[in-house]
């Protein structure tokens, strides 16, 4: 048995009479007591209830009226919530104190009738037990140590294996969306090492980008492309060597001409035409490798290697990638996850489309926090990600 099984690091406890009259599961009543619930999770804050002394039911909870809410929900118990960037909302985690199920739901406080809760997991220790494989997972350690120092589409294969193992077991072969998605999604995060040789954030893998793309849909540079600003060495090669793939979905190459600058671009054939004024600081060493959807251009600062980018009708430039090898990393994860979809029957988006924008999140900010930090004001990929309706993932 593994020690996730049966201790829980830095935990949150209840006293026992604090639970009456709200919890009679008495396995779960031992478990709030002892050994409680994990407050350094990864995933989930379940800090906040247990510093309040009491749980709190989802009708107490609900600033708008109780009654309306459906009757399965009102004497749930809101033990915690997920975690998300900054400025996310993201759903609270409901316990049963009748049976000890586990699951979440979104508040709408001005239409409760709205309300519905969605399974987690079967009981707390199973739901510890799965946060503490899925934070091993992301720390390397625990069961995941032999990854340390692994990196490629095969170390990706495996932890992925193993870790749905783990949620298979706990749950009789049936575990809830969330875990299934951080089984297929998040050790996509192991496809790349730290970068040494390339002199960039990321060492990819050789053939990463022509395995998922094919390799006629992966564009190489010449020297005779860049224009003279861009200076950044590693930028360079990378663009020579590894390329980009020349139509990332949300993404295009500018493969007509030479890359331009920014400066050129829009003197050039810019579709709207900017006032003298609004265009960037330092407009001549962005170099604009291509657009996004919403009018996006994407661009690379020709002398620290920075990706950015341009909203065309705003003017305002925002980061987006540390550097080219994170963002042909983001693109290889998007271009991953639809694959995964596929392969899925759209089970991943069709199940709970905002615990997978979450989860992509999650691992692209474990990779590249560039624009994901909590100080970020905007950001493109968070932002897109999290676009139902236009049906990015």
């Amino acid at each position: 048995m593994s020690r996730t099984d049966t201790v829980v690091a830095g935990a949150s406890t209840f006293a026992g009479p604090d639970l009456d009259p709200f919890i009679t599961h008495a396995s779960t009543r031992g478990w709030l007591t002892d050994p409680g619930l994990p407050a350094d999770s990864g995933l989930f804050a379940f800090a906040e209830p247990a510093r309040q002394g009491v749980p709190h039911t989802v009708a107490a909870s609900t600033r708008g009226p109780a009654d309306r809410l459906p009757a399965g929900l009102r004497d749930q118990l809101v033990i915690g919530r997920l975690l998300g960037p900054a400025g996310l909302e993201t759903e609270s985690v409901l316990l049963d104190g009748t049976t000890g199920e586990v699951s979440t739901a979104y508040f709408f406080h001005d239409r409760p009738e709205l309300m519905d809760r969605r399974p987690l997991a079967p009981s707390l220790p199973t739901l510890v037990r799965f946060a503490a494989a899925t934070d091993e997972l992301a720390g390397l350690r625990g069961q995941f140590a032999a990854y340390a120092g692994r990196y490629g589409t095969k170390a990706v294969a495996e932890a992925s294996r193993q870790l749905l193992a783990v949620f298979e077991e706990g749950a009789d072969g049936q575990p809830a969306p969330f875990w299934r998605m951080a089984a297929l999604i998040r050790p996509l995060a192991l496809v790349a090492g730290p970068g040494t040789a390339s002199g960039l954030a990321l060492d990819l893998p050789v053939r990463l980008l022509d395995d998922e793309f094919g390799r006629g849909g992966v564009v190489r540079f010449e020297e005779v492309d860049f224009p003279a600003t861009l200076t950044h060495e590693p930028t360079r090669r990378f663009l020579c060597g590894t390329g980009l793939p020349e139509d990332g979905f949300l993404f295009a190459l500018d493969t007509d001409l030479p890359l331009r600058t920014l400066t050129e671009y829009h003197a050039d054939d810019c579709r709207s035409a900017l006032p003298d004024g609004r265009l960037p600081a330092r407009a001549e060493h962005l170099i604009r490798l291509g657009h996004l959807v919403d009018d996006h251009s994407l661009v690379v600062d020709g002398t620290t290697g920075a990706v950015l980018s341009w909203n065309e009708p705003d003017a305002v430039l925002h980061p987006l990638n540390t550097d080219i090898s994170t963002l042909a990393f983001t693109l290889w994860l998007l271009h991953r996850e639809r694959s995964l979809d596929e392969e899925s029957g759209h089970a991943l988006t069709t199940e709970a489309y905002d615990q997978l924008a979450l989860t992509m999140i999650q691992v692209l900010s474990s990779i590249d926090p560039t624009g994901t930090t909590t100080d970020a004001d905007w950001h493109y990929w968070t932002e897109l990600f999290q676009d139902e309706a236009g049906g990015v993932l």
